[in-house]
């Protein structure tokens, strides 16, 4: 997410930040806005999600959840009310996390909200953090998709490993995987893509995603085809970063990405405790 939009964001929910029975709260409305939602039918599905995992949660909804009135201003210059919902910041992070995830306000509100401190800095670390995470979780994912592709082909998980081996070392420029680990000081027992920073994590993905479409669309089979072909792919893939100034083996390593999982994890657990609640 790039830096620009953070700060706009940023400034957007602390701007419609208000009190409402001394509790910090948020306008379902102005969220609906920011959000990107046009309709108000469309959120209040999300409203209505958010109010059940709060409920889920063993959360009072009143507590967080609170239906108040809305003066807006008509074209004739009269006033009018309309349904609104005053949302703690923890009814907002349930919100967030029940709206369409493909918005990338959506993905900042859900840190945004779960950040308790109002720092931005923060913020952006939470979001770089949640990034890799899900980064990790897509190569995890475009690899068993490989390895299910080449096992009809005659491809054991042996052979799958070679190939995988292989790819690393096109994309390593030479270093092996075992030898990255060494390089990078990673257990030998744990996966290096666990301690790579997101963006090699990314190149990973791609040429693995690539390798899987090729395979597909030109029919390769066996395991000298298949290797030929990821390789190649990585080859590529470590062309385009060397030509914009980067070596991946030369990139320093990053936190254990389950560490990372598990601290997002107890953050997310302890929001209901740590969330001001609306006096009913």
């Amino acid at each position: 997410m790039k830096r620009e939009l953070i700060d706009e964001l940023f400034q957007k929910f602390e701007s419609a930040c208000y009190a409402y029975e001394s509790v910090e709260c948020w306008s379902a409305r102005d969220l609906q806005e920011i959000l990107g939602y046009g309709k108000w039918d469309n959120f209040k599905n999300a409203i209505e999600k958010a109010k059940l995992s709060c409920e889920n949660a063993g959360e009072k909804v009143d507590g967080h959840f609170a239906i108040v009135q809305k003066a807006i201003e008509l074209g004739s210059g009269a006033n009018r009310n309309i349904e609104d919902v005053a949302l703690t910041r923890y009814a907002c992070y349930l919100v967030a996390q029940n709206s369409d995830p493909s918005k990338p306000e959506v993905a900042f509100a859900q840190t945004y909200f779960a950040v308790q401190t109002r720092k931005q800095e923060l913020i952006e670390k939470r979001l770089l953090d949640v990034a890799r995470v899900t980064a990790r979780e897509k190569l995890s994912q475009s690899e068993k998709k490989l390895s299910q592709i080449i096992y009809e082909r005659a491809v054991d998980e042996k052979g799958f490993a070679l190939i995988r081996s292989k790819g690393d070392m096109a994309l390593f420029g030479g270093y092996s995987t075992s030898e990255m680990k060494q390089k990078l000081g990673v257990p030998e027992s744990k996966p290096l893509a666990d301690f790579l920073p997101s963006l090699t994590i990314k190149a990973k993905d791609f040429a693995t995603e690539l390798t899987s479409h090729n395979v597909m669309e030109k029919d390769l089979k066996g395991q000298n085809q298949i290797t030929k072909e990821h390789v190649e792919n990585n080859t590529a893939v470590r062309k385009m970063l060397v030509q914009r100034g980067i070596k991946p083996e030369a990139l320093p390593p990053t936190e254990d990405v389950n560490k990372v999982k598990r601290r997002l994890a107890t953050e997310e657990k302890s929001l209901p405790k740590a969330a001001n609640k609306i006096k009913k």
